[in-house]
């Protein structure tokens, strides 16, 4: 107990000489650091101090702490450490550390700290003493803890005068880190607002927007200093006059480059189109769900179902919903997907999909995924997440956001749809590099992905959880078919959904 009480009064003491005058004897005692020191949140970090001309400090007392000298983060004397006061946050996570490599530690004179398991906390300026009887002398090492947050998520609002409003934002960053916009010759360009917040944990999020024309390329970028900036980019393009009468305001065309840490990720782009056509027997409305001079007659093929026995499906001549004694609780995973056959190497392809039935006791599928994929053999794991980054590119019914729709990319990319489609149309351009998603009562492009396409590709299916519809991979007679998209009012999924 004696002990314990008599270590403020040591610190008292050491402070008492040096507000009388005292110096460290010269030659004999000098405290070197190295600063700042800059660690990733959670992770070891090693605060530099150690003794000039090197000697051994085995029985010096060395104490590292912060604003308060009296509650030290570490504490050393009479070769042992003291912890009696040591502040409580960092009981277990300090010991001596090494300033290099070819340190050799506290007997050289190597006083260093290491810190385990860094907070956003522990940021902040910390104090080495080192105190003997040749004199004493102590320096400040700052430490930036880090936290390297999401990539941006973009997002384009059509406003009037042909302009558009993109906005920025980003989450998870520790400092409050630059956010710059840029235009497609990377010249810096400045936003109608930027703001950042604060959540409970710490770490900051920043917000951006500004104004640009509906014929422009924008890029922000979000970094901490000395670090790889994350970035996203949209390109737009001009806006097409819409139909006579519709109540539709027009349409956003962009691309979305998306890249975290200066590495390329991948490309999206997507196009989403207001106003309704006229009639899915008219020609040169159904030449606009495809490229020009594309005809579905001539790429429609009937995509049959793998045979895998999968325990958490209910199949049925092309029908398929979850297994109703499925009992995973969270999210859709890839327990319930399944690839069709054949698969594609090369050309191109167009296939539908139902996505449920008018019939009120019924209706729509609420959750599914549908798409194309590489693997050849899907994770049977709920812990898995596809994404166009390990070979998983698909379109899929949004859990959070109910009027919208989002595609497999990192990170995720929200598509706002007017009405979520009952049938939909895939059409895969293996040597383009594209895979494109259709309303098909609608008429509408929904959006399409950019790839680079190596092997077999197959198509990809997931009905989903919990869901009274069933989805339906669409056959066509293999002769005399009449290239149309079909007609929502006899589509044979919405004869046939309940029977599955």
């Amino acid at each position: 107990m004696m002990d314990a009480l008599m270590l403020p009064l040591w610190f008292v003491a050491a402070l008492g000489v040096s507000l009388c005058g005292a110096a460290p004897v010269a030659g004999n005692l000098e405290v070197l650091v190295r600063t700042p020191v800059s660690v990733q949140r959670g992770h070891t970090t090693t605060l530099p101090c150690w003794l000039n001309p090197p000697q051994s400090a085995a029985g010096f007392k060395v104490s590292w702490y912060r604003g308060h000298y009296d509650s030290p983060v570490m504490f050393y004397r009479a070769k042992k450490f003291e912890n009696a006061f040591q502040e409580a946050s960092y009981v277990g996570r300090v010991s001596f550390g090494f300033k290099d490599a070819a340190s050799v530690g506290l007997t050289a004179g190597d006083v260093s700290m290491m810190l385990e398991k860094a907070t956003i906390e522990d940021a902040g300026d910390y104090t080495c003493y080192v105190s003997s009887e040749q004199g004493y002398d102590r320096a400040i090492v700052s430490l930036i803890v880090t936290e390297m947050g999401t990539p941006p998520l973009l997002s384009a609002v059509w406003v009037e005068d042909n302009m558009v409003n993109v906005s920025c934002e980003s989450e998870g960053w520790h400092p409050e880190p630059n956010l710059l916009w840029s235009n497609k010759k990377q010249q810096p360009l400045t936003p109608k607002s930027l703001t950042s917040s604060k959540d409970s944990s710490g770490l900051r999020s920043v917000h951006s927007w500004l104004l640009v024309s509906s014929s422009a390329e924008v890029s922000c970028s979000v970094s901490l200093s000395n670090e790889e900036p994350k970035e996203a980019r949209v390109r737009l393009e001009n806006s097409p006059q819409t139909e006579s009468g519709s109540g539709a305001a027009g349409w956003v065309a962009f691309a979305l480059l998306l890249v975290a840490v200066s590495v390329l990720l991948g490309v999206l782009y997507f196009k989403q189109r207001g106003g309704k056509a006229k009639s899915l027997n008219n020609p040169e409305e159904k030449r606009k769900l495809l490229p020009e001079g594309i005809q579905l007659s001539e790429y429609y093929v009937n995509v049959k179902l793998e045979d895998t026995n999968n325990k958490h499906l209910t199949i049925k001549e092309g029908k398929l919903r979850d297994n109703i004694d499925f009992t995973d609780e969270g999210k859709v995973s890839c327990l319930t997907a399944i690839r069709g056959t054949q698969g594609f190497s090369s050309g191109q392809h167009y296939w539908e999909v139902s996505l449920g039935s008018t019939n009120p006791g019924i209706g729509f599928k609420q959750s599914w995924w549908v798409g194309v994929t590489s693997v050849t053999v899907i994770p049977e794991t709920s812990t898995f997440s596809p994404t166009t980054s390990n070979g998983f590119w698909f379109l899929s019914s949004s859990p959070d956001k109910t009027k919208s729709l989002q595609f497999s990319t990192e990170p995720s990319v929200f598509l706002t749809v007017d009405s979520k489609p009952q049938t939909l149309g895939v059409f895969l351009n293996y040597d383009g590099g594209e895979l494109s998603f259709y309303n098909v009562e609608d008429k509408r492009l929904i959006g399409s992905l950019k790839a680079d396409f190596t092997g077999d590709i197959f198509p990809f299916f997931n009905p989903g959880k919990s869901d009274k519809a069933v989805m339906e991979i669409l056959q066509r007679e293999e002769q005399g078919q009449s290239g149309d998209m079909g007609n929502p009012e006899a589509s044979p999924a919405q004869e046939t959904a309940s029977n599955c």
